[in-house]
């Protein structure tokens, strides 16, 4: 038994797998993190920009 247990702890196959979706986690989430902070603001832009063409329509000869 000791022997079993000493070579699972050994063991190190699929430690890399595990690397790969620790990271990939990460990844995402720092993505999903960014886009929530950055929405906001695009929108306000967005908003702005639509209003400064609506704003310049009034001034252009038809």
């Amino acid at each position: 038994m000791i022997k079993v247990l000493n070579k699972f702890r050994t063991d190190e196959s699929g430690a890399v797998t595990v690397d790969w979706v620790v990271l990939t986690a990460a990844v995402v989430g720092m993505a999903m993190l960014t886009y929530a902070g950055l929405a906001e603001n695009t929108q306000t832009v967005t908003d702005a920009t639509g209003a400064a063409v609506l704003t310049a329509q009034d001034f252009l000869p038809n």
